[in-house]
């Protein structure tokens, strides 16, 4: 177990993604990890910056998971679509709380830049890291497939999480990229 801020965080996360924005509290989050209350108040003493570290610590866990050392080689479009069909699959599984969690904060801190400022960084550099697995699996122009690919991920990912839990991403993706394999 965790030191008590990142059990404050984990639990943050947690609300967010299952119960949503309205359910961030301070007493809820001391409450949710099991810390004594106060707990998290300690680490933040405001509602404005128990978000703040929200959303430090979701892009954190998440450039952890794009760690290019854990990640299979990506040398053709079989390779990318399989990529893609795992990562959609673990981010509405495994990490669907925090894939939740990023929606709901992206959506409402979308009128405070500063907070969503680390969401927002984050993309970009998964953007640039995605061009090159993009890239490196053939696909001609890199830049505009990769924007396509990354919205039909999206996509998928707000399907699988509000409508249909189960929904079989393969065939969708393996068509995205056998269409941008020949542009």
């Amino acid at each position: 177990m965790g030191g008590t801020r990142e059990r404050a965080l984990e639990a943050a996360v947690a609300l967010l993604g299952t119960q949503g924005v309205r359910a961030l509290t301070h007493a809820r989050v001391d409450e949710r990890a099991d810390l004594p209350p106060g707990s998290t108040s300690n680490w933040f003493r405001t509602r404005r910056a128990l978000l703040g570290g929200v959303v430090d610590w979701i892009a954190e866990q998440e450039r952890a998971d794009i760690d290019p050392s854990g990640l299979p080689h990506v040398s053709s479009a079989q390779d990318l679509a399989a990529g893609l069909c795992a990562m959609v699959e673990l981010q509405t599984t495994r990490y669907a709380a925090r894939t939740r969690a990023r929606y709901a904060l992206f959506l409402e801190l979308t009128t405070d830049p500063e907070l969503t400022e680390p969401l927002v960084r984050q993309r970009r550099e998964f953007e640039r890291w995605a061009e090159s697995v993009v890239s490196a699996a053939g696909i001609p122009d890199p830049v505009p497939a990769t924007r396509a690919l990354m919205a039909l991920a999206e996509g998928l990912l707000l399907h699988r999480l509000s409508v249909d839990p189960g929904l079989d991403v393969r065939p969708a993706i393996e068509r995205a990229v056998r269409g941008l394999s020949r542009a």
